[in-house]
């Protein structure tokens, strides 16, 4: 495998292009020649529907996975959050990269002095039913309006409105080096599962390439994220939930917080739970079945569902 280009198959927007690149970079620091292979999905090519009512998870991988399976490519490099919580048939995660700061941030088109006025009707910008649920319920008085495209199309987007500020995942503004746009760190939004984190998939049964993949593999990251990717893959139930959840270590304790809004804000359910290490690999179904106990939690999934 040293003596082969191993081909690595990415979207072609700056943000994947910047995580393949990176993944390209820490191969050849190991010895491992690498090209990259660019992919269109249908998430880059439909840009004027929200993400919920396209599916949401798979727009953004199912043409790498396609290329991946038909040995178009040897890996495919995802943002964690993008990935769907069951891998498709004869693919597998083989690795997950440290991760980078996982918050979300406002971007304000001209300054985030609005937030301390409680009476300004505010117009935010986010295509996340996740984002946009948690803005409402802190924000009653704001109204959101759907915005898709890469970062930069958005932050054009956003410049070029009436609109007050969008959402964006800080990672995303970081890695392009266009962190200087965040307005306010937001701190009290949980996050997408998975978020902040690049994954690499690989075909089942090509030990050669898993192994090589596993030198790149975070494992305090992937035990953090695996459990907030558990807890989606139990309440989602087939719909795009509007979930926020993010795990933490800090020695040998795993803290979980997570958080459940309807679309409109007026509904929320949160869990937040510490477990020793050797006790965490539960606690994805802990919160799972915790917050499906809740009647507005089961509420908010059944709306979503005829929504969809």
């Amino acid at each position: 495998m040293a003596s082969k280009k191993i081909r690595i198959g990415t979207r072609d927007s700056i943000l994947a292009t910047w995580q393949a690149e990176t993944v390209q970079h820490e191969l050849k620091k190991r010895g491992y020649e690498s090209e990259l292979v660019f992919i269109k999905t249908e998430g880059d090519r439909v840009l004027d529907t929200p993400l919920p009512l396209m599916g949401g998870k798979g727009v953004f991988t199912k043409a790498l996975d396609d290329a991946l399976l038909a040995e178009e490519v040897d890996i495919a490099v995802h943002s964690l959050k993008d990935i769907p919580t069951t891998n498709p048939e004869g693919l597998r995660v083989s690795s997950i990269m440290k991760r980078e700061d996982p918050r979300d941030v406002l971007v304000a088109r001209k300054d985030a002095n609005f937030l301390d006025d409680d009476s300004y009707e505010a117009v935010i910008a986010t295509s996340s039913n996740r984002r946009g649920g948690q803005w409402i319920n802190r924000y009653p008085n704001h109204k959101l309006t759907d915005i898709r495209g890469n970062v930069h199309t958005r932050l054009r987007k956003l410049s070029d409105s009436t609109w007050d500020g969008a959402i964006f995942a800080a990672a995303g503004l970081i890695r392009v080096g266009l962190d200087g746009n965040i307005s306010t760190w937001l701190d009290w939004m949980i996050p997408a599962p998975g978020q902040g984190a690049v994954a690499i998939m690989s075909r089942e049964g090509d030990r050669k390439t898993e192994k090589i993949m596993e030198l790149l593999h975070d494992p305090e990251t992937a035990l953090c994220t695996r459990t907030e990717r558990r807890l989606l893959q139990i309440l989602e139930g087939g719909c795009s939930a509007p979930l926020g959840a993010f795990a933490t270590l800090n020695g040998m304790q795993l803290r979980l917080q997570a958080v459940l809004n309807s679309v409109d804000g007026k509904q929320s359910e949160r869990f937040d739970r510490t477990v020793q290490v050797e006790h965490s690999a539960s606690l994805g179904e802990q919160a799972a079945e915790d917050m499906m106990s809740r009647d507005t939690v089961m509420k908010i999934l059944s709306d979503l569902r005829k929504e969809l």
